[in-house]
């Protein structure tokens, strides 16, 4: 997985942005159907609520959701240009501010000010150490019952199975025949393999924070390579504490699958089916 340094050079530099991250919410037929069909039905018993983090919002595809669920958002991404999509995107609101950290601080953000800290589609790209730091600050700014939703990577699970196709022990052909008759599975979605569910756990705990829920996903890949984990945590003592729950969901792309199959229906931008 790539530094805090390639990161900022990918995002700020070598990627297009020509749809402005949609292109990631293709699976669900657009940004607006995966919002409303998948995002908010595990984030709504937590908005709206009056402060909101979100951490590396990209060019802004969910931000325009949830600037209408608080009194004020703060964004933070570690990509200049990123940030300058979003002023550019949401000058006509005067809750929002804009923050380029350097890639794991949030030392502009006042402690126990959040109620709700965000980030989906970001931050499985970034490894433990990068993790722990956000986990660490985050402990710090929630509010007395502040949550923190956090889509983060679980492929470290799965190091042996995709290290080993990603590695020179077979010729590359072999490998891309097996993988278009889908016998396996290589690519590794860009995800941090120093990262899992158990260890943002960890992490939680540590911080002196209570795992609410984890519901570990596959994300464009086969049921059985849960690559993801959507964490909720808040402070000890909270009024969300009680028993942690846990989801082994291995549904979640054919979730996405019905989605999509809605959105030449419903959705305000649907994306135009092929083949």
């Amino acid at each position: 997985m790539a530094t805090i340094n390639e990161n900022r050079q990918f995002w700020d530099a070598d990627y297009d942005w020509l749809e402005e991250g949609h292109e990631w919410s293709r699976a669900w037929g657009g940004a607006d159907m995966q919002w409303y069909g998948t995002i908010l039905p595990r984030l709504h018993r937590y908005v709206p609520a009056s402060t909101i983090l979100e951490i590396a919002p990209g060019f802004g595809r969910w931000t325009g959701f949830l600037k209408d669920m608080c009194e004020r958002l703060i964004l933070v991404d570690l990509s200049e240009r990123c940030i300058e999509a979003c002023q550019r995107k949401f000058r006509s609101y005067g809750h929002i501010e804009y923050h380029v950290n350097d890639g794991s601080s949030l030392d502009m953000v006042q402690d126990e000010s959040v109620d709700l800290v965000f980030s989906f589609d970001s931050l499985v790209h970034v490894e433990r150490d990068v993790m722990e730091s956000y986990v660490d600050q985050i402990a710090k700014k929630l509010s007395s019952d502040g949550v923190a939703f956090i889509h983060h990577s679980n492929i470290g699970q799965y190091s042996r199975y995709y290290g080993f196709w990603k590695g020179r022990f077979l010729p590359g052909r072999f490998v891309k025949w097996l993988k278009d008759r889908n016998i396996v599975e290589p690519y590794d979605h860009w995800r941090a393999f120093s990262m899992t569910g158990k260890l943002m756990e960890k992490m939680i705990e540590k911080a002196g924070l209570f795992c609410i829920s984890q519901e570990y996903i596959n994300w464009g890949t086969k049921p059985s390579h849960l690559i993801d984990c959507i964490t909720v945590f808040s402070k000890k003592g909270s009024r969300w504490q009680g028993k942690t729950r846990r989801l082994l969901n291995r549904n979640f792309m054919k979730e996405a699958g019905i989605i999509s199959s809605l959105s030449l229906l419903y959705s305000s931008r649907p994306f135009e089916k092929r083949g």
